[in-house]
């Protein structure tokens, strides 16, 4: 064997093998480790990824395919209007207490499914430009005591007050009363009370806010602002032009035809009127305390829908 020694001055001579011993070979040639665990493939866990994204996509395009339902079916109207609200909820948090958004909910189901798409977006407009009047200038109402509660926050009896006449021309779109023949009076009837209401709320906030000489509709005497039956001529123009803008909107949504638009503006100008008169007259007034804002409400968009459906059928022929 060759050995290599080292100088003889060491007193530990040392012998260096290129050979190794046995106990190293022996400890050479043991089983390595195995490998930990998280190194290894588990195609159990790639199988169930792979089935559970499947899933997620079946179950995705299944709501979408309900949400195009044509016709709108009641599954359709609450999945779609669910995910709008959710998406919307600040927008509607500015606009509505806990109970109004309830009920406008409830609203928005029934529109879905009685008129599709077209119907909601055109309540979705109203309530965004009537939201956005009643919050201009809200601190000066507030200071002057004539503002909305709640900073303008529309609650259950004000959501009621607002669609009462739509809803019912919305049930009657889905039980087909009067057959196809009535079916674009409902349209109209639904876009008439919207646009009535709209062309109320929009001279009321407006008028608060801009109105330089307040009058009451009955006698032309000049009153404070927010007297009940009270019109400025700064508030009326602006409600003609909310009434007009939603109109406009239901005839490019199809709900409305061109003439049919034009008879929705005039029928909430008068229905504006005669709620004016109501008020200056009854409302406050001893024995009609149950005639409250949200009541007036409900019959000044009620003749505004009435007055729509009239017109078209009498005057137009239609």
């Amino acid at each position: 064997m060759a050995t290599a020694l080292l100088p003889s001055t060491h007193p530990f001579p040392l012998r260096f093998s290129p050979t190794p011993s046995p106990k190293l070979r022996q400890f050479s040639s043991l089983p390595l480790p195995p490998k930990p665990l998280f190194a290894k493939s588990n195609p159990n866990r790639s199988l169930k990824t792979v089935v559970r994204a499947e899933s997620l996509q079946s179950l995705v395009s299944g709501a979408v395919n309900i949400v195009q339902s044509n016709p709108p079916t009641w599954q359709s109207a609450l999945l779609t209007n669910l995910l709008i609200f959710v998406v919307g909820s600040p927008i509607l948090a500015s606009g509505l207490s806990v109970s109004g958004i309830a009920s406008a909910f409830l609203l928005g189901t029934l529109t879905w499914r009685a008129f599709g798409p077209s119907g909601f977006l055109l309540v979705a407009t109203y309530f965004v430009i009537g939201t956005a009047a009643t919050k201009v200038k809200m601190a000066q109402k507030e200071a002057q005591g004539v503002a909305e509660k709640r900073q303008g926050r529309r609650g259950l009896g004000s959501v009621i007050g607002s669609s009462a006449a739509g809803c019912v021309c919305a049930l009657l779109m889905i039980n087909n009363i009067g057959g196809e023949a009535f079916r674009q009076l409902w349209r109209l009837g639904f876009v008439a009370s919207f646009c009535t209401k709209l062309s109320d709320t929009v001279s009321s906030e407006i008028g608060k806010a801009y109105g330089r000489i307040t009058y009451l509709v009955t006698t032309f005497r000049i009153v404070p602002r927010g007297t009940e039956g009270a019109v400025s001529l700064e508030g009326t123009f602006a409600g003609l032009l909310a009434a007009s803008v939603l109109a406009f909107v239901g005839c490019l949504l199809g709900d409305a035809t061109a003439s049919g638009a034009i008879v929705c503006v005039i029928a909430s100008q008068i229905a504006n009127l005669g709620e004016s008169i109501i008020g200056a007259v009854l409302q406050e007034k001893e024995g009609f305390q149950w005639l409250n804002n949200d009541v007036v409400n409900v019959i000044n968009i009620s003749i505004g829908s009435i007055l729509a459906i009239s017109m078209q059928q009498l005057i137009l022929g239609h």
